[in-house]
């Protein structure tokens, strides 16, 4: 499975942006997929999980309520909604596929990341 990530930008606080993780390869409805990012100087954080078939989900605290994981199982694609963003979610976001898990460690395959840069 090979992961492309996009949909990063610049924008401002409170704005909005919505990121896609794009799968090649015709087992990626067997693995659910993560989203993750890194903030300078700081360690990885778990953002958002979808399980296998998109029947559930769940939410990193800092970003309960305002992101939203989905998949279009027909394009191979997942995507991150985040809504009212904050400066603090300025990172480098990253989608993996693997176990439906928090832990990083269960992923097996990973994007390249994109950056999101929220200014205040």
């Amino acid at each position: 499975v090979q992961l492309q990530a996009s949909g990063g930008g610049l924008v401002q606080a409170g704005g909005s942006l919505r990121l896609s993780c794009a799968a090649s390869g015709r087992t990626f409805s067997n693995y659910a997929v993560g989203w993750f990012r890194r903030a300078p100087g700081k360690e990885r954080e778990f953002v958002a999980r979808v399980s296998q078939i998109g029947a559930s989900t769940y939410y990193g605290d800092s970003v309960k309520g305002r992101f939203t994981i989905s998949r279009a199982s027909a394009q191979n694609t997942v995507y991150l909604q985040m809504n009212s963003l904050k400066p603090e979610d300025t990172a480098v976001y990253y989608c993996a596929a693997g176990d439906y898990s928090s832990d990083p460690r269960y992923y097996d395959y990973w994007g390249q990341g994109t950056q999101v840069t929220v200014s205040s």
